[in-house]
């Protein structure tokens, strides 16, 4: 059995292996759940030998950080993700959940634990997240999880998607900032 890496109230997150294939084929096959992320689902072979083994890679290059397979109530519902950055000290927060899971507080409550153990068990001093500023249901979900707006900054796309002229945003979070609302104090 993979172990946990972390369990809310409500989500137990742990490691992808080989064997998850089928999951992250099913939830990146849903034209929803990436209409802001390539437009449309990758193909299978894609997931099979770049995506899942780079997920995989991730966790042997830095063991604490990397992508993990939701579950609700035992069931598969998406991933949650903190990645490594330039910044040794700054880790990006993200998440994909099927739309089954939309609209339940599981991608906010998901982003706290992440965030929450970035600062606490892991000695990070900042988090990020970003998404098209078009994107207004997972910018809701940073707002929510207490990230803050950053900047809005424009990339270029051989095949931009369908609101990429709005820019892309970033959202963000300091130690500093996070402990201060999280033992109210004023900092």
């Amino acid at each position: 059995m993979v172990g946990t890496y972390l369990d809310t109230e409500r989500l137990t997150l742990r490691r992808f292996t080989p064997a998850d294939v089928e999951l992250l084929v099913a939830l990146n096959s849903d034209p929803e759940v990436m209409r802001f992320l390539t437009g449309r689902p990758p193909p299978r072979d894609h997931i099979e030998e770049v995506v899942l083994p780079e997920m995989l890679e991730v966790y042997a290059e830095h063991p604490q950080l990397g992508h993990f397979a939701a579950e609700a109530d035992g069931v598969f519902i998406g991933w949650f993700g903190m990645q490594p950055t330039s910044d040794a000290k700054t880790v990006g927060i993200g998440y994909r959940l099927n739309q089954a899971a939309w609209g339940k507080g599981y991608a906010t409550e998901g982003t706290k634990a992440l965030i929450a153990k970035a600062f606490t068990e892991l000695g990070m001093e900042r988090v990020e997240a970003d998404t098209m500023a078009v994107n207004h249901r997972s910018r809701a979900v940073m707002r929510r999880s207490g990230l803050r707006f950053v900047k809005v900054y424009h990339e270029h796309y051989d095949n931009p998607l369908p609101g990429t002229e709005f820019g892309d945003v970033l959202y963000g979070l300091d130690r500093a900032t996070w402990e201060a609302g999280r033992y109210g104090t004023n900092g």
